[in-house]
């Protein structure tokens, strides 16, 4: 998995850290809160869209909500900082896999579509942001996932070809992306994914439950 690559770029929530379980609530804690009814196709809607994109996402499917994509960010903010701060962890086995990778001299890039202020919060409770030469945020390029163009940024700052990149990403649409920007990716088992398990092993060049099965050769490759 690790041959010829140069820079692992990791999204943030449910590939590095398990901090998935937060969105839905605050989903239906601001839904219930503004009585609002949530579209069949809200979760494929949003997935993979920058903070500032699913805000937005907000405001053209809820009109009511007569507010602005500044203020919809900052109420949610609001509501997952201290959470972030105090509740999310690593994922299993990520922890002794950034130490090895800065053994190695691999370097390391953070790309999530969730905001600067929580990602950095995040990072910063674990103590882990040290490993990081590049965090780029979804709201910082022209296109959120599935376009390519976070990670295509994220192998910039880290001065890495996108061919010697490798992504580990939760969702089918941040596979898409990696896969879009010419990296090699990985998929990452998370409990909120799990309906689309299948679809990550389809569109993924390696798949993991946890970071360990890199190390005992226990990972699938998968047919992408």
């Amino acid at each position: 998995m690790l041959k010829e690559i140069k820079a692992v770029i990791f999204d943030m929530d449910g590939s590095l850290v398990d901090s998935m379980w937060i969105w839905p609530e605050v989903d239906r804690e601001y839904m219930e809160k503004y009585n609002l009814s949530p579209p069949e196709t809200f979760h494929k809607d949003i997935e993979g869209m920058s903070y500032v994109e699913t805000a937005q996402y907000f405001l053209d499917t809820f009109p009511v909500l007569g507010c602005t994509v500044e203020d919809v960010c900052r109420e949610w903010t609001d509501m997952t900082m201290e959470l972030y701060r105090t509740c999310v962890p690593l994922k299993p086995g990520a922890g002794e896999f950034l130490e090895r990778m800065e053994r190695e001299g691999i370097r390391m890039g953070i790309a999530t579509s969730n905001s600067r202020e929580l990602a950095v919060a995040a990072l910063d409770a674990l103590h882990i942001r040290s490993y990081f030469s590049a965090i780029v945020t979804s709201d910082e390029v022209s296109r959120g996932k599935p376009a390519p163009d976070v990670f295509l940024q994220a192998a910039k700052v880290l001065e890495v070809l996108p061919e010697n990149c490798l992504v580990f990403e939760d969702i089918p649409n941040g596979i898409r992306a990696g896969k879009s920007a010419g990296m090699s990716v990985c998929a990452v088992h998370d409990q909120f994914s799990v309906p689309y398990e299948a679809e990550k092993r389809e569109l993924a060049d390696y798949y993991i439950q946890d970071y360990q099965e890199i190390w005992n050769g226990t990972f699938e490759v998968c047919g992408a």
